[in-house]
Order: C-alpha cells, then structure tokens, then sequence
C-alpha cells in the first residue's frame, strides 16, 4: 500500500500553512512560506514540530501562521474490493 494512503487510512489529512516571518536583516520586511505534510488534527504534531525547528535553528522571527486542514479519507469511507473488469 502506498505510504500516503496508509498515512490517511490512519486518520491523518493534508495540513497547509502560510507562514509570514521577518527578513532576519531587513525586520520591517515579511517573506511568506507555504508548508504543507500531512498531520493529525487537532493537536498538529507534524506542523508544531516544523515550527520550533523554525524558531530555533532560523533566523527569520515568525510574525503568523495561518493554516488549514482536510482530512481527506477515513476509514469508514475505504473499503477493499476484490474483482476484475475484463474488456474486450
């Protein structure tokens, strides 16, 4: 099975964040940055995880997060068929 379908089956869903950070030697300017992995809502230990990497091996102090999150298939919404179309 595929590590991403394995990773949804298991309850996880696709977690985007835009994250706006101070130019560590321009502090009046913000860059943006889009991160996106898969995460476990609502404790988001994949995003908090990124984030204090972020804050204490980056220069760039972050100004805001703003984020989303699909949990994109459940369990219950998966089932495994055995069968086979046969054409022509």
């Amino acid at each position: 099975m595929n590590h991403d379908m394995e990773m949804m089956l298991k309850g996880y869903g696709l977690t985007t964040a835009q994250i706006l950070y101070r130019m560590p030697d321009h502090p009046a300017v913000l860059q943006t940055y889009v991160w996106q992995h898969y995460d476990l809502a609502p404790e988001f230990p994949e995003m908090k995880s990124f984030l204090k990497f972020w804050q204490e091996e980056l220069d760039g102090p972050l100004h805001s997060v703003c984020y989303v999150h699909r949990r994109l298939i459940g369990a219950n919404e998966w089932r495994a068929l055995k069968g086979e179309f046969i054409l022509h």
